[in-house]
């Protein structure tokens, strides 16, 4: 069956919108649409690293996606809007890695599909990677969960509930650098903050409780990824983009019935 390389793609595609799916709902409830932009965009510093070093495309991304986060973190709150600090260190980042990119002599590197991913090249091996990190950012935020909530609620009342919201950033961090480094092979480093967001945007209006969101949210980023790649067939184009336009649609839809789903 895993030799169908559509196969192998709609289960890619699924296992990336698992992780995402409780990981963006919390990235839309605490508003860090651009935390997501910044973290992904260093993604390509960490290919271009992997790539120099001859590692993990997998680990280069992640350990730079997390330095990213971490930087962030630890820079919050000095002096700069938390928007603009985000939107330096993304493009900063994403023009530090495409620089480091044009200098590897006699490396081949499809930037492209880096940058918009190649859901149809992925391997066995790459599905193993995609699935085992989307284990683990579940495990994770199911672990948090309640904590999670809490910090995300008020940090006063998470600090009355003897919660630590500074150890909950750090574990949405963690889970966030976990999740760049297996998307960036399905959507590539600039689609994959719309897949953090828009499907959990998309099941907001469908959802009433926070557990309804993020397992709506899987289900709409699954959907996406399966009827985009359909459509990505069917008409030609690249299947990551497609992917996205999916999710957008659905997203347009859902809002146009808010106010009939709110009745």
């Amino acid at each position: 069956m895993l030799d169908d390389f559509m196969t192998r793609a709609a289960l890619a595609g699924i296992g990336v919108a698992c992780a995402a799916a409780p990981l963006g709902s919390f990235v839309v409830w605490r508003r860090m649409a651009y935390f997501g932009d910044a973290t992904s965009h260093a993604a390509i510093l960490g290919v271009a690293l992997s790539l120099a070093l001859q590692m993990s495309i997998f680990a280069g991304a992640m350990a730079v996606a997390l330095g990213m986060a971490l930087t962030v973190t630890l820079l919050a709150g000095r002096g700069y809007g938390m928007d603009t600090l985000l939107g330096v260190l993304a493009h900063s980042a994403l023009a530090f890695g495409l620089v480091a990119v044009s200098f590897l002599s006699g490396v081949r590197i499809d930037l492209m599909a880096y940058l918009f991913g190649d859901i149809l090249a992925v391997s066995r091996s790459d599905l193993m990677v995609i699935w085992g990190g989307a284990l683990l950012v579940i495990g994770l935020i199911a672990w948090r969960w309640s904590a999670l909530l809490t910090a995300t609620l008020s940090e006063e009342l998470a600090y009355a509930s003897g919660i630590d919201p500074k150890r909950e950033q750090l574990i949405l961090t963690l889970s966030l650098a976990v999740t760049v480094a297996v998307a960036i092979k399905v959507v590539g480093a600039l689609l994959i903050a719309a897949m953090l967001i828009i499907p959990a945007a998309a099941a907001r209006p469908l959802a009433r409780t926070p557990e309804q969101m993020a397992f709506v949210a899987a289900l709409t980023g699954g959907a996406s990824a399966v009827i985009g790649l359909q459509a990505a067939y069917a008409l030609d184009t690249p299947a990551g983009p497609t992917i996205v336009c999916v999710a957008a649609v659905t997203f347009v839809l859902t809002s146009l019935l808010r106010p009939i789903l709110r009745s």
